[in-house]
């Protein structure tokens, strides 16, 4: 069944969509808006909604062989994917094709504490956040690093906040919680999930290499959301947030840009507990479920 979502129109560029046209695959139709952000920060307030032109999410395939998928990263060979299990899961990283068939598995030798983003280089390299922190309580936050000829190889990237002096902070400070995460030009780029009022996202930044660092704050983000992933597109210039059943476009000449622009919000409501995001190239993004959905969009 189709179903309708909306969408905030906060720039005049407006998405585009392109058909899919497999049979196996099925086609949601969305309808864009855009909500008023004029009152930014306040707790409910609601701006005007106007309508927008309808574009199409298009369901690719299952994660039949995978529990919980909580990111999604391009493969070490063409058309295919790296996914993996939440928390408290055997740490394993699936391959799967374009259609979510399972391929393979590689196991880590680390812990599954609360895997929640993945990522890789343009050395081989893959980056999988053990960040999740619900309770912003944890003190062995890490990012795993990997190759995956040599999965039994993994290096650590310890990491703390800056910014953080209690463990929990008091409720309404509770943003220390990455469910998020990219690798761009020898930089890890980490966005907080706002437990406290869902209404900003923290992005820091990390080296790349092994080691033990304090994340620096970067800036924040207005996303009247909580963000479970992210990732960019290979020419730099459209970074991709995903929430629950919706996803925050910004676009910009570089990174550093759409850090700067106003994220444009649009609603998937009907997708399911949307977790995964990876560009296979410039507009074309794959979605994952953690109820096993794999989906394709193209702006």
């Amino acid at each position: 069944m189709p179903f309708l979502l909306t969408t905030a129109l906060l720039t005049s560029t407006l998405l585009s969509s392109c058909n899919s046209t497999p049979a196996e695959q099925s086609t949601t139709d969305f309808t864009t808006t855009q909500a008023d952000q004029g009152k930014k920060g306040k707790k409910g307030k609601k701006g005007k909604k106007s309508k927008g032109e309808a574009v199409e999410l298009n369901k690719v395939g299952d994660l039949e062989e995978v529990r919980e998928s909580s990111g999604l990263a391009v493969a070490d060979t063409p058309g295919t994917f790296y996914t993996f299990s939440d928390a408290g899961n055997p740490p394993i990283v699936y391959k799967v094709s374009e259609t979510g068939k399972l391929l393979g598995t590689l196991r880590l030798s680390a812990t599954n504490y609360d895997w929640e983003s993945i990522s890789r280089d343009n050395q081989g390299y893959y980056y999988l956040a053990d960040a999740g922190n619900n309770s912003n309580d944890r003190e062995d936050l890490a990012i795993l690093r990997f190759r995956p000829k040599t999965p039994n190889q993994v290096d650590k990237i310890n990491f703390s906040y800056a910014d953080q002096t209690e463990f929990p902070p008091k409720k309404g400070d509770r943003n220390f919680d990455v469910e998020a995460s990219l690798w761009h030009q020898n930089q890890l780029y980490l966005f907080t999930k706002d437990r406290a009022n869902s209404s900003t996202s923290k992005v820091y930044t990390l080296p790349d290499q092994p080691g033990t660092y304090k994340a620096k704050l970067l800036t924040k983000l207005s996303i009247p959301g909580q963000v479970t992933d992210a990732n960019l597109s290979p020419n730099g210039r459209r970074l991709v947030l995903m929430g629950r059943e919706e996803m925050f476009v910004l676009e910009g000449s570089s990174l550093a840009d759409a850090l700067k622009a106003t994220p444009r919000q649009i609603s998937l409501k009907g997708a399911g507990q949307t977790e995964g995001v990876v560009f296979t190239d410039d507009n074309t993004i794959y979605i994952s479920t953690e109820q096993g959905d794999l989906y394709k969009y193209e702006f």
